[in-house]
């Protein structure tokens, strides 16, 4: 027979892992969403800028474009108590989208090599990495986002929960998120390969560059095998077709973009109008 403590032990609900009072169940579906919608997002807004529709994906395979991911993640989890005050929301959106913009433009220099953008030629920057305007922009999102956007985001999410199986739902999830993890391991072998080739080809005259070309070159290409293997899967036209705004910085300061160095390669999927140049 089961004892009453053994029945209240069993009825008990499972405690789940919270950051900041969200599950860890949540914040990868807000990742994954949120890097969808930016996606969408960039490549609408390249569309409109540059009259192309081109890649604006953070990594080799599927749409999703993970600063923004992050970005609404580390706001819905800073910002949610002070969804009341716009003017809270504010600030606090203008300071954690710059840390976490500062962080990210970082990140990629350090560990891919590469600028992601570069706002050096705008007033009140720091490093490149963020400036006032961006920063301004990241404060009236934040506004938008916690009181309009997010909200119905959460409510959908919410409605589905009650209509789909948790337990697929939580499969689901966690399928694309090892699989994010994985594609950005593969990004980030593939752009680090891909650099060096470029570095090495027109040998460009970055920081570091004798280690670049003697130590990682030789790593990566002294082997007949991978080598294959990376000029099959990580050719030049997958490089730049996926990441047609790929750009490092050399040892003078100046912006090497690297869809320069692809000889005829178009960085784009399809041009859908002649952007017009003011005279």
């Amino acid at each position: 027979m089961y004892s009453v403590n053994s029945l209240v032990e069993t009825n008990k609900p499972k405690k789940r892992i919270k950051i900041l009072g969200i599950s860890i169940y949540k914040i990868l579906v807000y990742f994954i969403i949120y890097s969808v919608v930016g996606y969408v997002f960039e490549t609408l807004f390249g569309i409109i800028t540059k009259g192309v529709w081109e890649s604006r994906q953070s990594f080799l395979y599927g749409p999703f474009c993970g600063i923004y991911g992050l970005g609404a993640v580390v706001l819905i989890l800073s910002l949610q108590y002070f969804n009341k005050s716009a003017n809270k929301l504010f600030v606090g959106g203008f300071i954690v989208g710059s840390i976490v913009e500062y962080l990210v433009s970082l990140v990629g220099e350090l560990i891919f090599h590469v600028k992601w953008w570069d706002y050096s030629h705008m007033p009140l920057n720091i490093n490149g990495r963020i400036c006032v305007y961006y920063s301004i922009f990241w404060g009236l999102l934040a506004v938008y986002f916690m009181m309009s956007f997010h909200p119905k985001v959460e409510k959908l999410v919410n409605q589905i929960e009650t209509k789909k199986p948790m337990k697929s739902l939580k499969i689901i999830t966690i399928v694309v998120s090892v699989f994010l993890l994985l594609d950005f391991l593969i990004t980030m072998f593939a752009l680090k390969a891909f650099i060096v080739r470029k570095v090495y080809e027109y040998d460009l005259n970055v920081s570091n560059k004798e280690y670049v070309i003697n130590d990682t070159y030789s790593k990566i290409y002294g082997n007949e095998k991978v080598a294959n293997f990376i000029y099959k899967y990580f050719s030049d036209k997958k490089m730049i077709k996926t990441f047609p705004n790929l750009k490092i910085q050399d040892v003078n300061g100046n912006i090497l973009y690297l869809n320069q160095y692809v000889g005829n390669i178009q960085p784009y999927y399809m041009k859908i109008f002649e952007k017009r140049i003011e005279n």
